[in-house]
């Protein structure tokens, strides 16, 4: 992805015209080097604050979790990816940025009230996040705000025993366990992979968290992309703390060049 981004340029119009202050991308291939942030900077912002960390996609685990007798294929990866650091997440800011926490590496049985089975061919190596877990402070005119953020593993492609579903669901809840450690003013954003009423995951994941007193919904039932064999869903979210308040939301129509989801965005005044 980052050498078509390179290669060939998409249309951008309709973000630059957005112009939003802080932009998350998910399903971005790891840019260690910055560069392609840095020539997506340049057409769309300027965003002086960048940050790129490597996902758990494509990382080996040496477990055979499929089953199938091969060992280092991409669904034996801690991530489905066909190579480590495809599909990540990226922010761009025009505010600072610091990283306070990653969670990439928490082992998936250690994350709270963990749906992982005993007998998981990778019980002990699995990680949690299938990209990461980022906690990440804004330096914002409305003072700082910590985002967090995360993009789950989609819970189909699997067979009877619903691992992907299960995980799914541990990526989705986990920041609502987390929401009590970060008492100051937050924003969870993402893509969840989970509609709460139209998905074939466990859909109370996804309820539990937009029913959470901590956070509001600006786009309820508003669907963020459309598939072939499922029609519209809602998957992506940004749901501020309670405690901002919330102008304007919507989504802007995916870009064909990027793929079929759109741009959730969401426009906040002072925490209360």
């Amino acid at each position: 992805m980052l050498h078509d981004l390179l290669k060939k340029p998409p249309d951008l119009s309709p973000i630059k015209a957005l112009s939003p202050d802080i932009l998350l991308l998910t399903d971005i291939d790891y840019d260690a080097g910055l560069v392609t942030l840095r020539t997506l900077s340049d057409q769309i912002g300027p965003y002086p604050y960048l940050l790129s960390q490597r996902p758990n996609r494509g990382l080996p685990t040496g477990r055979d979790i499929d089953g199938d007798g091969r060992l280092g294929e991409p669904e034996d990866a801690q991530g489905f990816g066909n190579f480590s650091g495809q599909g990540g997440m990226a922010l761009l800011s025009r505010y600072p940025l610091t990283l306070l926490e990653d969670h990439s590496p928490l082992l998936w049985k250690d994350a709270p009230d963990s749906q992982i089975a005993r007998t998981d061919p990778a019980y002990d190596v699995q990680r949690l996040s299938s990209s990461g877990h980022w906690a990440v402070q804004v330096d914002s005119p409305l003072g700082q705000i910590t985002l967090l953020t995360l993009t789950a593993t989609p819970p189909v492609f699997d067979g009877p025993e619903d691992r992907n579903g299960r995980r799914n669901r541990d990526e989705v809840l986990f920041w609502h366990h987390h929401l009590p450690q970060h008492p100051e003013p937050v924003i969870l954003l993402g893509n969840f992979n989970l509609d709460p009423k139209r998905s074939d995951g466990l859909r109370a994941a996804a309820s539990k968290v937009l029913s959470a007193p901590r956070l509001q919904d600006p786009l309820p039932d508003q669907p963020t992309v459309t598939w072939d064999g499922t029609g519209p869903m809602r998957v992506s979210y940004v749901l501020p703390d309670s405690r901002f308040q919330v102008t304007q939301a919507g989504v802007q129509p995916a870009l064909p060049d990027l793929g079929p989801h759109g741009l959730v965005w969401v426009t906040i005044t002072g925490a209360q």
